[in-house]
């Protein structure tokens, strides 16, 4: 009478130390095996491990497998603020790019921090990112710096890094104000507020208050342009500063110059609404108005807002593709890619 003896499969996911075990042979006699070095392998030996490999169902890690060739295959995202439309687009792209070359994203969320950044690059530097795309504030003492990316490239998205030579895509600013502008002019609008949230160190809403500043000169002969800084809702002030500034505005309005708000983001346009709401004004009749970003719910205010709209699905894919091609060995010096706006018109800029 004969006896067999089975070895039983371990308890949960299989190791490579299992494997070895089954096979009777060391972990790095598998893990040749694994990485497709069966030439360094008997043909017994080689047999003897995949058999062991069979048996035990056994799956390696991914990011194990990526690791041991240096590369994890994970890219790190930072954004400024998770809840603002334009990020959720911008990772949105980024991921489809991603998926497409076979890596994953990773998401750190600063919540509008900027003491967070070096944070941020650190705790995803520890998950072994193979590189980064910052949509972050790039101010401050804890701004990101080429000596806190852990020797990992990374491109910037729509604010640049003082000192950080990098790949930078964004909205072509310049452009997308000129097409707003010129489209309240024709409309008949002469006085315009351009309101932003604080430009101080955030070079995205720099870039738009000087291609605002331009267009207002461009055009001095018939337009004026004044800029408004608005504060966050959270100081005490800021609703009765943003309501005294459209009272000026809607006082300047005198003699057939129609006067009209630009936005310079969906953050201000819905703290502009909500002004227009407590003064008991309509945008199109008090005010015309535009603003950058098209939200969901821009038609649905009052006669529609007019608005830029980012191209911002095409911004975090270009952004995720320039770093993608860096990992693949690209050395070309930075690249400035940016990108053009639509302007999308409603009812609150009819002419």
């Amino acid at each position: 009478m004969s006896t067999r003896t089975s070895v039983q499969r371990p308890a949960g996911r299989a190791t490579i130390a299992d494997v070895a075990k089954k096979a009777g042979v060391s972990k790095a006699t598998v893990s040749r095996f694994l990485n497709h070095r069966e030439r360094l392998l008997s043909p017994d030996i080689a047999a003897k491990v995949e058999a062991a490999v069979a048996a035990l169902s056994y799956a390696p890690s991914p990011m194990a497998q990526a690791l041991s060739r240096g590369r994890s295959r994970l890219i790190g995202l930072v954004v400024a603020d998770v809840s603002n439309p334009f990020s959720v687009a911008v990772l949105r792209g980024a991921e489809k790019a991603c998926q497409q070359a076979g890596y994953l994203l990773m998401l750190f969320n600063l919540g509008n921090d900027g003491s967070r950044e070096r944070e941020a690059i650190d705790a995803l530097a520890r998950y072994q990112v193979d590189g980064f795309i910052l949509n972050t504030l790039g101010r401050g003492a804890s701004a990101v710096d080429p000596d806190a990316l852990h020797g990992k490239p990374a491109v910037l998205v729509d604010r640049r890094h003082p000192g950080m030579h990098a790949d930078f895509v964004s909205l072509d600013n310049a452009a997308a104000m000129q097409s707003a502008c010129e489209h309240l002019a024709a409309g008949g609008y002469r006085e315009l507020l351009y309101i932003s949230e604080p430009s101080k160190g955030v070079s995205s809403r720099r870039e738009r208050i000087a291609a605002f500043g331009e267009c207002a000169k461009a055009q001095a002969s018939r337009m004026a342009g004044n800029v408004f800084e608005c504060q966050d809702e959270s100081h005490p002030e800021a609703h009765d500063a943003l309501d005294d500034a459209l009272r000026a505005l809607k006082k300047r309005a005198v003699r057939g110059r129609r006067a009209a708000v630009l936005a310079g983001n969906s953050v201000v346009t819905l703290r502009v609404a909500a002004a227009m709401t407590r003064l008991g004004w309509s945008f199109g009749q008090e005010l015309g108005f535009v603003g950058f970003d098209d939200t969901e719910w821009a038609p649905l205010v009052g006669p529609g807002l007019s608005t830029i709209a980012q191209p911002t699905d095409a911004i975090g894919h270009t952004a995720a593709t320039c770093l993608i091609e860096r990992l693949q060995g690209f050395e070309g010096p930075p690249r400035q890619l940016l990108l053009p706006g639509q302007l999308i018109e409603r009812g609150s800029s009819a002419g």
